[in-house]
């Protein structure tokens, strides 16, 4: 069982800067965890992975060299940096986890492959 909580959603403008903080509980670290976002009229996108237990990180082509994934040495918050945002970025983002997985694994970006998700928080990018 995972639960997340997701915070940090704001208002900026193009060109600013935000990170997204996601509060994780687990009792198996055996997770996965995905930042998630869905504009209006638009399909949910995964935009970052991370695997708790190998560290690993993958990245949407949208985002690869702005958003940038981490975790806190507890491993127990999740942040996604988000740089030189556009209005694009705006969107509700969700924080995602699918569990158990294996250490080699490369998450995916697929929304059907994770089962626990947050409440979301809003970002709105103005030009």
């Amino acid at each position: 069982q995972v639960q997340l909580v997701e915070s940090g959603g704001d208002s900026v403008q193009a060109g600013g800067s935000l990170r997204l903080s996601c509060a994780a509980s687990y009792t198996d670290s055996r997770v996965c965890i995905a930042w998630f976002r869905q504009g209006p009229g638009k399909e949910r996108e995964g935009v970052a992975t991370m695997n708790i237990i190998s560290g690993t990180t993958t990245y949407a082509d949208s985002v690869k060299g702005r958003f940038t994934i981490s975790r806190d040495n507890a491993k127990t918050t999740f942040y996604l940096q988000m740089n030189n945002l556009m209005p694009e970025d705006a969107a509700m983002y969700y924080c995602a986890a699918r569990a158990p997985v294996y250490s080699w694994w490369t998450c995916g970006h697929l929304d059907h492959q994770y089962t626990y998700w947050g409440q979301g928080t809003q970002v709105t990018v103005s030009s």
